[in-house]
């Protein structure tokens, strides 16, 4: 699974052209498209001076712009209410988000640069069947997985636990395409600032998917595998022997 990693952000000011920030700061497009505000063929006015065009509260903007800085850096907890509470807003719900705005961009790029040599076709295709992949996956460690695991777990906790783990490897495989399909998100020389925006993005997803998944399977899960191994081989139908 391969994705570019970046501790930090750089940090956001009006004086900044709108289409450096579409690139810098991934999900922004979504509040610029919103705003009706040009990061594209627009791109080059300061975000102050596109605002002003707009009547908008430049103030108001950045905050929201604001709101799309997170942190790459794991958390210092550990205990499973605490990890779990960290995964569901830190990348359940960034998920959620990323995919459906990653679409929208992968067809737009798509579509208008379709005869260029380097178009990443297919693309959107393949955000999508990750995104149902996805959403599908989430749902299970929310209505069954997660709710067990701050109980605290059970004999049986390992098989739900290894059906994760197993999604998890095709997870990665779909990142591996996403990389395959652009170039490890490297977008080409003169790419307008959608598809500029729309790799920073794909490497974002990759970098919060790895994360999420090292979370869940390096911190979370083995808390639970072991207990789960030593209290199923004291019941009657272990069949470890």
């Amino acid at each position: 699974m391969n994705a570019r990693l970046q501790e930090t952000q750089p940090a956001l000011n009006a004086e900044q052209a709108i289409g450096q920030i579409a690139v810098q700061l991934p999900g922004s497009t979504a509040i610029f498209r919103r705003l009706k505000l040009d990061f594209c063929c627009g791109g080059q006015v300061s975000l102050r001076e596109a605002a002003t065009q707009k009547s908008l509260d430049v103030d108001a903007v950045l905050a929201e712009l604001s709101q799309l800085q997170r942190s790459s850096s794991l958390p210092g907890v550990t205990s499973p209410t605490e990890l779990i509470d960290h995964i569901l807003e830190r990348y359940h719900e960034v998920h959620r988000v990323q995919l459906p705005e990653l679409i929208r961009m992968a067809r737009r790029v798509e579509a208008v640069h379709r005869d260029h040599p380097l178009v990443p076709a297919g693309l959107a295709d393949t955000l999508e069947a990750m995104h149902e992949e996805l959403l599908s996956h989430m749902q299970k460690e929310e209505v069954v997985l997660f709710p067990m695991l701050k109980a605290g777990g059970n004999p049986f906790v390992g098989q739900p636990i290894g059906m994760m783990r197993a999604e998890h490897v095709d997870h990665g495989a779909s990142l591996d395409k996403l990389n395959a399909l652009t170039n490890d998100a490297t977008p080409p020389q003169g790419a307008c600032n959608t598809w500029r925006a729309l790799y920073a993005g794909i490497a974002q997803l990759g970098e919060d998917l790895i994360n999420h998944i090292h979370l869940e399977n390096n911190v979370l899960f083995p808390q639970f595998e072991a207990a789960a191994t030593t209290q199923g081989c004291g019941t009657s139908a272990c069949s470890c022997n």
